[in-house]
């Protein structure tokens, strides 16, 4: 073999080295850094899905469902409140309500009632505060195929502008729906099946005119009001926060740690935006893990991708008889739920 060769074959040599190398070191550098075991991130499902509620079924799943960013309301599922697959939806294009034409299907709130599950629903469009209306629907399975009753009521048939946003609670062995959207908020006992308004139930305000998305939670003898305030829909500039109030009774007065009363519009904050994350309001259910942690979902907009309202989670901790989150804002990770 003469020099020229043999140089030729060396060059070769080294420069498959510095190559192989390179795309060592590369390889390295590309991927993604682990993430702890033990860690969730925010959001929980990163595409839209606003307005949610979710119920832990007698499959032993959590089941949650959102407003229609995908028609006919979406249904996903998890074990552990970190991991979701998609389910499907409560309604198909045959099923889905009508009572309202042009309308679409708004903050859902779902329940075991009896022996089945009840979906309430807003039925909506932009704008449509007087004609928009409550109606209910029922499965036996968490997953559907979920029966439409229609309408519960109507803006314009209870001379209450702008009804949307239900939640149901059980009290004292009493059933009662509370809704209400920037008109206040109102609340009424439902009928035994809970399909319906309580034949001659008063409508009682138990808020004023800041909030929507209602959820109201009971704990060590008060009641927690939940509820959200600003804009739900500007992307980047939706100004949503969640708030929150007490009282010793269903009906209220709800008050703020001064004794300000959310029927004057007085509240404490519970999250604001921070440089991730704005928009963040429109609370779920509180669902506890195996250790006893309280948890909650809500929808919030990602200043890094600002497309839709994404699904957050985060803990509750319960302070001086108050509800806190960490920060008092979203957050980026944390500790996993414990299943």
């Amino acid at each position: 073999m003469n020099i020229r060769i043999m140089k030729k074959l060396l060059m070769l040599s080294m420069l498959f080295c510095l190559s192989a190398c390179s795309s060592s070191t590369s390889a390295k550098e590309d991927k993604p850094e682990e993430q702890p075991k033990n860690v969730y991130r925010n959001p929980v499902i990163n595409y839209s899905l606003p307005d949610p509620t979710v119920i832990k079924a007698d499959d032993g799943y959590f089941y949650l469902y959102a407003t229609e960013d995908i028609r006919n309301l979406p249904i996903h599922r998890s074990k552990n409140l970190v991991d979701w697959e998609y389910v499907g939806t409560a309604f198909t294009e045959r099923t889905r309500p009508t009572f309202e034409e042009g309308g679409g299907l708004w903050a859902p709130d779902i329940n075991k009632i009896g022996d089945k599950y009840v979906l309430y629903y807003s039925m909506s469009r932009w704008g449509g505060e007087w004609t928009c209306g409550i109606g209910c629907a029922t499965a036996d399975k968490p997953e559907g195929p979920f029966t439409d009753h229609g309408k519960m009521f109507r803006s314009n048939e209870i001379n209450v502008q702008n009804c949307i946003d239900p939640f149901y609670i059980e009290d004292g062995g009493k059933k009662y729906l509370f809704w209400g959207s920037f008109s206040g908020i109102y609340g009424a006992e439902l009928s035994e099946d809970g399909l319906s308004l309580k034949e001659g139930a008063p409508l009682q305000q138990v808020a004023g005119t800041a909030y929507e998305g209602t959820y109201i939670h009971k704990k060590d003898g008060h009641y927690y009001f939940f509820a959200s305030i600003g804009t739900c829909c500007e992307g980047l500039n939706s100004t949503y926060t969640t708030v929150v109030g007490r009282s010793e009774n269903l009906f209220g007065p709800y008050v703020d740690k001064n004794g300000g009363r959310m029927l004057d519009n007085k509240h404490e904050v519970l999250i604001h935006k921070n440089n991730s994350f704005v928009g963040a309001g429109h609370n779920s259910e509180i669902v506890s893990d195996n250790a006893g942690n309280d948890w909650f979902f809500y929808h919030a907009v990602s200043t890094k991708q600002p497309d839709g309202r994404v699904l957050m989670m985060d803990k509750i901790e319960w302070k001086d008889g108050w509800p806190s989150v960490e920060g008092s804002s979203p957050s980026t990770e944390a500790e996993k739920p414990v299943f």
